[in-house]
């Protein structure tokens, strides 16, 4: 449902976008005295970070200061620079780590946003400078009854993540408790008066209202922008940026059907979400589509480039250099009838003892208690050569019914339903499995049987599972002695085929330090980039949870004060 009004004739600063970067740009300005309008091509606002996890990697922050008192500036700057490689830029990862606290404080301080600590490990922590815990955080949950009637145009959460539209929240309790509701009568309970009040709600509202995650972040950074009389124009496409001279001086839009122009006196920013669905720029960039395969990202489906197709038009450049041009994203399709498919991203299900991923030879790949950036760069690494990028997670009844696996839920949800519309694949024996699946069923048994002679004890000599801390986060403490490691026995056995998705691309328009667009090295006057319009600063590299997040609300802020002339 997009916002009918009357198109603003100018402002200040014109935002193309209202994901996480572009509001925090919009309300760091506004809050510095710019009168500043968000546009949003869709007719929802929030953008990615409605569907995402929320986590921003802020290192130095104080929420994660008592888990990681010894952290150091000088340890994080070794770790991005192991990280980033050849595109590690000191003065961007300065900038970055003096800014990104100081955007934390801002926010908590003036806005509505709050964040709450994460236990995350890095995702390497074990490289030089990386950290066993205490660089992200995650948006607190929110009551999104406070965007009152705008609730409505608040991005619902990925589909395929929540349990009848209650959402979770996977570096906290509340997801322990939905996975020991069968076994512990404290768990039962709390899963109990979550549902009780989900249901209410969604007899009141037609939708959960207590948001989690990047769903929080979305509602949190909306209400602020709101409440301080920034218009967020939704259902509104920009169609054209318009000049004076060489100069950037607004955009020509289309709002409830009619054409109109916004003039920006200081800037137009663009925000619009990078470009996973723009199918001519991902079939350059993306290896697995070169060789003929398929791509399927859960990244709302408006985000098709638009803002780097306008800013090439005036001459900027978005080169595909980096050597991951997207965050990879195994996912699963889930059917849906009449023939849709919704994406299911597989945040946890990987890091649990009993579960492990084979691509059609039968045999593992990679360790897949590892990021899920990581294990996409080994599963198109493994399956180069073929025209298909697909592995499948194999797990025996027990472990199904413990965890679930992909979109299939644990005990006492039944399974029949994902048997029947194929989403999985059983057999009696693995043999049996791999003949359904499409797998190789020697290979499938020849490694199943190498896999459990070594997890029995809890050992992977093969690829290491278990042996990090973050292998070890997202896994089951319960289960020893290795929490990510355990046999796959009792049959009947299942497997489930994944593709290759992203959660938002990483190349982008050329920026300097402030987000001005850079055309043949020199800033386009009037024109901006933040969020993943811009290059990622990570140079295609994932080093921990939050790294995208983290640097677009930070530079969010950063472009913001430079354009209030309040950057020192």
């Amino acid at each position: 449902m997009s916002e009918e009004r009357a198109i603003p004739a100018e402002c200040d600063v014109l935002v193309v976008g209202s994901g996480a970067g572009g509001l925090s740009l919009a309300i760091t300005a506004r809050k510095h005295g710019l009168d500043v309008v968000v546009v949003e091509k869709a007719p929802v606002f929030g953008g990615t970070t409605a569907f995402s996890g929320g986590v921003l990697w802020v290192p130095g922050n104080p929420h994660c200061r008592p888990a990681n008192e010894g952290d150091t500036v000088e340890a994080a700057k070794t770790y991005l620079k192991h990280e980033a490689g050849n595109f590690y830029d000191e003065q961007v990862v300065d900038t970055y780590l003096r800014r990104g606290p100081e955007m934390l404080a801002f926010f908590e301080r003036e806005t509505e946003v709050k964040f709450v600590a994460s236990a995350y490990p890095d995702y390497h922590p074990d490289a030089p400078g990386g950290a066993q815990a205490g660089r992200s955080v995650t948006a607190a949950p929110y009551d999104a009854r406070r965007l009152g009637k705008d609730l409505a145009r608040l991005r619902p959460p990925l589909k395929t993540i929540t349990f009848i539209g209650m959402m979770f929240n996977s570096s906290n309790a509340d997801l322990k408790h939905f996975f020991n509701a069968t076994r512990s009568l404290t768990s039962a309970a709390y899963v109990a008066r979550r549902l009780m009040n989900h249901l209410k709600d969604l007899a009141l509202y037609r939708r959960g209202v207590q948001v989690t995650s990047g769903n929080a972040l979305a509602a949190r950074l909306a209400k602020s922008a709101l409440d301080l009389g920034i218009p967020i124009l939704t259902g509104t496409p920009v169609t054209a940026l318009v000049r004076d001279g060489e100069r950037v001086v607004g955009a020509e839009v289309t709002h409830g059907g009619k054409p109109g122009t916004i003039r920006a006196r200081r800037a137009v920013v663009l925000a619009s979400g990078g470009f996973p669905h723009d199918p001519a720029r991902v079939a350059k960039a993306y290896p697995h589509l070169r060789r003929g395969g398929t791509h399927f990202s859960p990244t709302p489906a408006e985000n098709t480039g638009d803002g780097i197709r306008l800013a090439e038009g005036l001459g900027a450049a978005c080169p595909l250099d980096y050597p991951n041009a997207s965050a990879w994203m195994p996912v699963s399709r889930v059917p849906q009838g009449g023939g849709r498919y919704g994406a299911f991203p597989h945040l946890v299900d990987r890091y649990k003892p009993g579960v492990i991923g084979v691509v059609s030879s039968g045999r593992r790949f990679t360790n897949e208690s590892n990021s899920y950036h990581d294990v996409g760069e080994a599963m198109i690494a493994a399956c180069e050569g073929q025209q298909e990028t697909r592995a499948w997670l194999i797990c025996d009844h027990p472990t199904l019914r413990k965890y679930g696996l992909g979109h299939a839920k644990p005990a006492p949800v039944p399974t029949g339903i994902y048997l029947r519309n194929g989403y999985l694949k059983r057999g009696r024996t693995l043999a049996d499995l791999a003949r359904a699946a499409g797998i190789d069923p020697e290979g499938l048994t020849a490694t199943v049987e190498a896999y459990n002679r070594d997890a029995v004890n809890g050992e992977d000599p093969a690829f290491g599972r278990g042996s990090t801390a973050f292998n070890r986060y997202l896994a089951d403490p319960a289960h020893k002695p290795n929490p990510a490691v355990g046999p796959i026995r009792k049959g009947p056995f299942y497997a489930l085929e994944i593709v290759m998705g992203d959660l938002g691309t990483f190349d982008g328009l050329q920026t300097d330090l402030v987000g001005r667009v850079l055309a043949e090295g020199a800033p386009v006057p009037g024109l901006y980039a933040v969020g993943n319009d811009r290059a990622s600063m990570m140079g295609g590299a994932y080093p921990g949870a939050g790294i995208t997040l983290g640097p677009n609300m930070t530079f969010g802020y950063v472009t913001g004060l430079h354009l209030a002339g309040a950057l020192t």
